[in-house]
């Protein structure tokens, strides 16, 4: 029965990228550079002012309209979310921008790929440099298939950074509650007790966003090897009953009942989680290295560092979000230019100098030690082959189905089993497979 219905999903997404082409083909192809006047770039981000990102990107727009005279940048501010749900809608009607960040993955770039929805920059990238510039790690989540699955194909998107996930902690509140960093997941438990008996809920959450399916992926990779990374965002098949899921699913909802993870974060989203890590409501969060940037120039009135995950080989980490160019931009010539110059050293250098993970950065360059010691250890995590990608990628819809169900854990209104069982259903139904 579900392959049934995950035939006809896969028929009607052919259909709908059928109907995409013919009708970009319609407005005038798609190999040219667009059919605009070459005087304006429409650029949409989701990256905040203060974040690595934001201000390498805010140096790249400045870059690119000096070098590019009588042309101006427009630039609109997105949200995550917004920009994930939408994006089908929009790149689809005449209100595409000309270069837009946009999520990684087979349930994102890799769906509006193989619906024609996104250009090929295949060209582009070896012709520019870019393709030789990525890591093969990071050009996993570049490259995409026929079918959308990621890892081979063209290439769809040019990731500007990397990025992995890690503990945040409060340092004061380390060493006013006598906690040491954890090296062992058994120290790392007698940390959230020791917290917990404190008072203090030891984990920031957010249950309404990305955030809490996260901490469960990160159980179940502590589990888990390479060949279970691959096979459940690449091979289309997991089984949600086996060993390291279903350790995920009873040690979060065991973290729950105990107070590790406040029950009542099921509402709030990772804005809420990361601004209370920020006033020190919470010794630990764990989350992305997006936070990095934002947490240096934010949080003055405690020390902070970061740790791996202890006990686990495989984290959550890629390339970065993409520059993708939307099929029916109108300026596409302008969006390979700004491509090019956020590849540059010295923007790059920007990027790896306020704490993000750049992929073409003269390392020598980077003089903050902080961030030094953060890009040491995503080298570390990509040379051990580390990088395990994120829960949601796999299955188109999987994001919210990710969401829900971890929020059913949170609220205690499923058991862990149940959750699996739904999420298998899901999953079965709408993965991704070459």
């Amino acid at each position: 029965m579900l392959k049934a219905r995950r035939r006809a999903r896969l028929l009607a997404a052919a259909l709908a990228g059928a109907l995409s082409l013919s009708t970009l083909a319609a407005c005038g192809g798609s190999d040219d550079g667009g059919s605009g006047d070459g005087k304006t770039l429409r650029l949409w981000h989701y990256e905040g002012p203060d974040s690595a990102m934001g201000k390498a990107w805010a140096e790249a727009v400045a870059e690119f309209e000096e070098s590019h005279p009588g042309v101006k940048v427009e630039f609109e501010e997105k949200g995550f979310e917004q920009i994930q749900k939408t994006a089908p809608q929009v790149l689809n009607s005449d209100q595409a921008p000309d270069l837009m960040e946009y999520n990684k993955g087979n349930a994102t770039t890799g769906q509006l790929s193989r619906q024609g929805l996104l250009t090929d920059l295949t060209a582009e990238a070896e012709k520019r440099g870019w393709a030789d510039a990525v890591p093969p790690t990071v050009a996993t989540t570049s490259r995409y298939d026929e079918s959308g699955v990621m890892g081979s194909g063209a290439w769809y998107g040019i990731p500007n950074y990397a990025e992995f996930t890690m503990v945040y902690f409060n340092k004061d509140l380390f060493a006013a509650h006598g906690v040491e960093v954890p090296t062992t997941f058994a120290e790392l438990e007698d940390a959230l007790a020791t917290f917990k008996d404190a008072g203090i809920t030891p984990f920031a959450n957010a249950g309404a966003e990305y955030m809490a399916q996260q901490y469960l992926y990160q159980l179940a990779l502590s589990r888990a090897d390479k060949a279970w990374v691959d096979s459940f965002q690449m091979g289309g098949e997991t089984d949600f009953s086996d060993a390291a899921w279903t350790y995920a699913a009873e040690t979060f909802a065991d973290w729950v009942d105990k107070g590790y993870v406040a029950r009542n974060s099921s509402g709030t989203k990772a804005e809420d989680a990361g601004v209370s890590f920020i006033q020190g409501k919470h010794p630990m969060l764990f989350s992305g290295s997006w936070w990095f940037g934002r947490f240096q120039a934010e949080i003055q009135k405690f020390g902070w560092d970061t740790f791996l995950w202890p006990g686990s080989d495989l984290t959550l980490g890629s390339g970065g979000n993409l520059w993708v160019v939307p099929e029916g931009a109108e300026n596409k010539e302008l969006a390979y230019d700004f491509i090019d110059i956020t590849m540059k050293k010295g923007i790059q250098n920007i990027l790896g100098d306020n704490g993000g993970v750049p992929v073409a950065a003269d390392a020598a360059a980077i003089t903050d030690p902080q961030s030094k010691a953060l890009i040491e250890d995503y080298t570390t995590l990509a040379g051990n082959d580390g990088l395990a990608y994120y829960p949601d990628w796999p299955a188109n819809g999987f994001y919210d189905s990710m969401t829900s169900e971890t929020q059913k854990l949170l609220t205690g209104s499923a058991e862990p089993g149940d959750v699996l069982e739904s999420l298998q259903a899901e999953y079965d139904e709408n993965v991704l497979q070459e």
